[in-house]
């Protein structure tokens, strides 16, 4: 019969490998030069778009 301090000991070792896998998952994402809510002081104004017919 399971009792309750191996549930609760299993959900902690569950919570800790989401974590810590959370952690490995956002050190391969790719880091941005920018913020998501900065605005970058670049101007392109003068970058003509091509145009394909």
């Amino acid at each position: 019969m399971i009792g309750i301090q191996e549930i609760v000991v299993t959900a902690l070792f569950i919570a800790a490998l989401v974590y810590v896998g959370r952690i490995i998952y956002r050190s391969f994402q790719a880091k941005s030069a920018c913020g998501t809510n900065c605005k970058c002081s670049v101007d392109f104004s003068d970058v003509e778009l091509k145009r394909e017919n």
